[in-house]
């Protein structure tokens, strides 16, 4: 082993000590651990009955094995379309997987992309979807050919292992592939390095769905006699919930640095990377039932320099895996941990898991965010081209048939490809002379290029919501392309079509799309009708704030009018649309905009 090797075996062994079989919840849910957590420790990492239910005969899975799934990247969904036709002809529901691929910073190759696209053919609903954590999704995935979709994944060098669950999720990285430049290397790299890390190890994942289907011999890796040998990161329990990591930079905040669990904000000196500013404590899931709960923007913990922060991350972890709540998942993410221990006891504590003090974070403040649309050169000679993925939605329609384009495009110009956090597309090492090929191959296939779309669509974003996510209210992703086309017209009567400021809907308070810290915040709290935010930033780093609740559908473009009107009268120079919502407040919104301020 290298001398890294044994520092960070000694590290782990250290948190493992001070407490960390990753089961220990606070002295008082010792004795009430949630229902996930019972089926964590009784499923002898992950393992559960997943490989007897795979072939009972049924297209579901248990309760249980649902829970442990999702550590494997899949989700277990129906069709709530069909759910009152299924009813009334006494049918069950129409059952279905969601699979998710894991790829850190977004980056995997055309081979790759063809490969998830002759899956979505092949065994999902036909299309693809570019997640906001960089990541693909192929929905409509049937049960009988789940295990064939993981192993057909895992094929191409993908995996779906920690897409989802109660570990470190995908890790974020800022996408844009700048090729001389040593910071963005340096961050892909650290992204990489995370992804390992925070990987699993339990081998449940390789003996369930990477078995040779011929011989049924198991691939294994890893592993051990006992449980921190195993998962020396997480134990026999892993996290408390799902944990998010992202890496960026001041002047490029795309990945949304602070609406996550760990955000680590390169600090540069002369395009070197000196350290991170190590936030923590970001996150946006909301229950509207529990008043208990509430979004939360990162804050700055310390400085760290290169060799320190994977040391400093995984003492966070510890902290949070330890700590906790294990009894309610409702406040079981690490902003309720650091609010129940309160901020100076946690800082002390992650101080005592890393073995040493902290610096305080530099005064360092983000002031950019490049989505990466349109052509850029890399930098090398070759260049790379953003493409707009409405939602990030890949599927071929009557007037667009954006899946037959990238099939082109990867199978010929096999261009690198990056996934942005806003759901959209990079393609990279671009040769000078097939730049006009790229677009004419897009535009022959009915897709705008990103200098053809307006900015409001640019600048939104939705989650999937209806008909296959199983906790959404009302609509998002099928509902926003119709706000934006009507918001279009307004902004062009206003002559605000060029202002910049993000739109992000939400099919229910969950947060999935960002909506908590965007300039438009539209969340949905009941069939048809949106909670307006408003107030918060391009730039990401504050939360917006509650305008009006309960507005129905038909009414959202209206409400949005009346304050883009006032903001064009009253607008301070230079002021962006956040910024002015921001500085005025809500009370001083309603009394210019909507002579009725009860929010009806």
């Amino acid at each position: 082993m290298s001398t890294q090797d044994d520092a960070k075996a000694a590290l782990l062994a250290k948190l493992n000590k001070a407490g960390a079989s990753g089961a220990k919840p606070p002295a008082k849910t010792k004795n009430a651990l949630s229902a996930v957590e019972k089926a964590k420790i009784d499923s002898n990492y992950l393992r559960g009955d997943i490989s007897d239910e795979l072939v009972d005969g049924n297209d579901f899975f248990g309760k249980a094995n649902i829970q442990l799934l999702k550590h494997h990247g899949t989700y277990q969904q129906d069709n709530r379309d069909a759910r009152s036709k299924a009813k009334k002809s006494g049918a069950g529901k129409a059952y279905s997987l969601m699979v998710r691929t894991k790829i850190p910073g977004g980056r995997l190759t055309s081979e790759q992309l063809l490969a998830e696209m002759d899956l979505c053919d092949e065994v999902g609903n036909t299309t693809l979807r570019i997640t906001t954590r960089q990541g693909l999704q192929l929905h409509g995935v049937l049960k009988q050919n789940l295990q064939r979709t993981i192993r057909r994944i895992n094929e191409v060098q993908l995996s779906t292992l920690a897409a989802c669950g109660d570990v470190g999720r995908n890790v974020m990285c800022t996408p844009a592939p700048y090729k001389l430049d040593p910071v963005h290397r340096e961050m892909q790299a650290l992204a990489d390095k995370f992804a390992e890390h925070l990987c699993p190890r339990t081998t449940a994942y390789h003996e369930i769905w990477l078995s040779d289907p011929e011989t049924g011999e198991k691939e294994l890796v890893g592993g051990g006699a006992n449980g921190h040998e195993i998962e020396p990161l997480y134990g026999k329990t892993y996290l408390p919930r799902k944990f998010k990591v992202a890496i960026g930079l001041p002047g490029d905040n795309s990945v949304d640095l602070y609406a996550n669990d760990l955000g680590l904000m390169a600090i540069c000196d002369d395009f070197q990377i000196v350290g991170y500013n190590v936030l923590v404590g970001g996150g946006f899931g909301v229950t509207p039932s529990a008043k208990k709960t509430y979004p939360a923007v990162a804050r700055p913990l310390a400085f760290v320099t290169p060799d320190q922060v994977l040391d400093v991350a995984t003492a966070v972890i510890g902290v949070q895996r330890d700590h906790g709540n294990r009894s309610d998942r409702k406040v079981a993410r690490l902003k309720y941990t650091i609010a129940t221990m309160g901020w100076e006891t946690f800082r002390a504590k992650v101080e005592e898991y890393y073995g040493a003090s902290l610096p305080e974070p530099r005064a360092v403040s983000v002031f950019g965010h490049d989505d990466g649309m349109g052509w850029h050169a890399q930098g090398d000679g070759r260049w790379f081209y953003g493409l707009n993925v409405e939602n990030g939605r890949i599927q071929d329609t009557g007037s667009m048939q954006l899946k037959t384009a990238l099939r082109e495009i990867c199978s010929t110009l096999a261009p690198e490809i990056r996934l942005t956090a806003h759901q959209s597309i990079l393609f990279a090492d671009v040769a000078e002379a097939d730049k006009s090929r790229l677009e004419e191959i897009l535009r022959r296939h009915g897709v705008k290029l990103t200098e053809e779309i307006s900015n409001a669509r640019r600048w939104s974003m939705a989650c999937p919501a209806m008909p296959t996510c199983g906790l959404a209210v009302t609509e998002s992703e099928r509902a926003l392309p119709g706000v934006i086309d009507q918001l279009e017209g307004e902004l062009d009567r206003l002559g605000l079509a060029d202002e910049q400021f993000t739109i992000r809907m939400t099919g229910c308070p969950n947060g999935c799309a960002r909506p908590y810290n965007s300039d438009v915040g539209l969340v949905g709290k009941t069939a048809g009708k949106y909670t307006v935010f408003l107030g918060g930033s391009v730039l990401g780093h504050r939360l917006n704030t509650l305008y009006k609740d309960l507005v129905p559908s038909d009414q959202v473009v209206p409400t949005l009018v009346a304050v883009l009107e006032y903001f064009k009268a009253a607008r301070e120079s230079g002021e962006s649309f956040g910024d002015f919502c921001h500085r005025k407040g809500t009370d001083d919104l309603l009394a210019h905009c909507d002579e009725d301020s009860t929010g009806g």
